[in-house]
């Protein structure tokens, strides 16, 4: 940049090469040094929205945490976040359900009430606590707060979810409207749960009411569709030729880097040398698990690019959404740590039992650990993202200061498929306009839309409704 003629970087440059697009995180040189002061409102960060979704619910038990306020205690599950106490917030009693009251033994039974239709005031029978259909209805409900169709076949129907309101209101402001990844295959089709197709179980993210977005598990996909030329739909043998060829994204826009980190300072210098550090460590990593074949579950085909482990596939996902975010590739963007209804075993952590049927664990206390343990290592992991979010520069704070982050399951207790008080933390600033360091409890049964519209309007995105509701909880926010 030069100081005299307030020349400068525009805010969204690329660095390109034989069809290799990289993007540059914000840096100091795409803001004029003689106009620094009145373009600061125009250049600063963007706020970000996120969602990662732990599958199956959680141990409540282990899981609340003791007090209100600034001054809560972080329960077992929750632990690993406590060195993040002043960036996030933990959320208790919202929900996509109105909890009934517990069934008093001594009462008259009363005769059973009609079921439900749609849009009826009554309580659907897949959304009464122990019922099939509690798995699809979660992962479908989660991010629409829209009850889905019962039905196996094609003419699956939600509605649109928050993350695609707002990825429809970015417009073209970055390169991928939006980014939805999941760490569990999501390949199965037909009925999944109780009378209802497994697309409900595969995503949380649908475009419209009818259009499911199926989320992408392979980082080598996610990695093209970020940094390169996409190769969907193009045969086996001539993608392995193309992935040969194009042996490093940094190396095709080698030159190109090398000729801009000439016209820099100092600090530009710093942050464009680490993010291409970062970008070449992760081509390494998906690199190595193309070539790894060792440990392959017998009659299991391991996709190209998916490392055996999974902590080092969750990882290489946190990772490529911490570049999108950075290099403003998106704004927003979901991972599912796991399907609804996930069979995942841990033996990394001494449980070799299947997720899903552990959960439903009948007060059972050797299974009610094992699943509070799977509830544990989730959360563990799930610092590292935040950890690189928090020391990840961006314009005048960090991609933490800048983000809005939501943790949690649309199932409560996984033992009851219960949708009330799901479990919720929302991590990172949003641009300083929410109010973190606290535990707010809610009523039980409050609308998670509320939510949604919350983070909606602090995204820019002002809705007057979603899915209904058309209150906003007033307690995060700032301003």
């Amino acid at each position: 940049m030069n100081i005299i003629t307030q020349k400068h970087l525009p805010r969204r440059t690329f660095l390109k090469g034989l069809g290799a697009t990289l993007a540059l995180p914000m840096l100091d040189a795409m803001v004029p040094a003689m106009a620094r002061g009145a373009q600061l409102a125009a250049s600063k960060a963007p706020n970000r929205l996120g969602f990662a979704y732990i599958p199956n619910g959680v141990t409540m038990a282990s899981w609340a945490p003791a007090g209100e306020g600034s001054a809560f205690g972080f329960s077992r599950i929750l632990k690993p976040f406590e060195a993040y106490r002043n960036d996030l917030m933990v959320l208790s009693g919202l929900g996509h359900e109105i909890p009934r009251p517990p069934r008093d033994p001594d009462a008259v039974e009363a005769p059973p009430a009609p079921k439900a239709a749609t849009g009826g005031k009554g309580a659907p029978e897949e959304l009464i606590p122990g019922n099939p259909g509690g798995h699809a209805t979660a992962g479908s409900l989660y991010l629409t707060g829209v009850r889905p169709k019962k039905t196996i076949g094609m003419d699956v129907q939600s509605g649109t979810s928050v993350d695609q309101v707002v990825a429809a209101a970015m417009g073209g402001k970055t390169r991928l409207p939006s980014l939805e990844l999941s760490c569990d295959d999501t390949r199965s089709v037909g009925n999944c749960d109780g009378g209802y197709s497994c697309v409900y179980n595969n995503t949380i993210c649908w475009r419209n009411p009818s259009s499911p977005l199926p989320p992408e598990t392979n980082p080598r996909m996610v990695f093209e569709r970020l940094f390169g030329t996409e190769d969907f739909g193009m045969d086996p043998q001539v993608r392995a030729r193309r992935v040969q060829y194009r042996s490093s994204i940094l190396d095709l826009v080698g030159e190109r880097a090398r000729g801009l980190m000439g016209t820099l300072g100092a600090s530009d210098k710093r942050k464009v040398d680490e993010y291409l550090h970062g970008v070449r460590e992760i081509e390494k990593r998906i690199q190595a698990a193309e070539r790894d074949q060792t440990q392959i579950d017998p009659g299991i085909d391991k996709p190209a690019g998916i490392p055996v482990q999974f902590a080092e596939h969750l990882k290489l996902m946190f990772d490529l959404q911490v570049m999108a975010w950075q290099g403003d590739l998106t704004r927003v963007m979901t991972l599912m740590i796991g399907r609804e209804g996930s069979l995942r075993t841990y033996p990394e952590i001494g449980v070799p039992d299947s997720h899903h049927p552990l959960t439903h664990h009948r007060n059972n206390p050797a299974f009610i650990e094992k699943v509070t343990q799977i509830n544990c290592y989730h959360a563990q992991l799930f610092t590292y993202f935040i950890d690189k979010l928090k020391n990840t520069p961006d314009g005048d704070g960090s991609l933490l200061d800048h983000s809005m982050v939501v943790y949690g399951s649309g199932i409560s207790e996984g033992n009851t498929h219960a949708h009330s008080d799901l479990p919720t933390v929302v991590f990172g600033h949003g641009g300083g306009r929410l109010k973190t360091g606290q535990h707010v409890r809610y009523p039980i049964g409050t609308p998670m839309n509320r939510l949604f519209l919350t983070m909606m309007d602090r995204m820019g995105v002002p809705q007057e409704n979603f899915s209904g509701t058309t209150e906003m909880l007033s307690e995060i926010v700032t301003g």
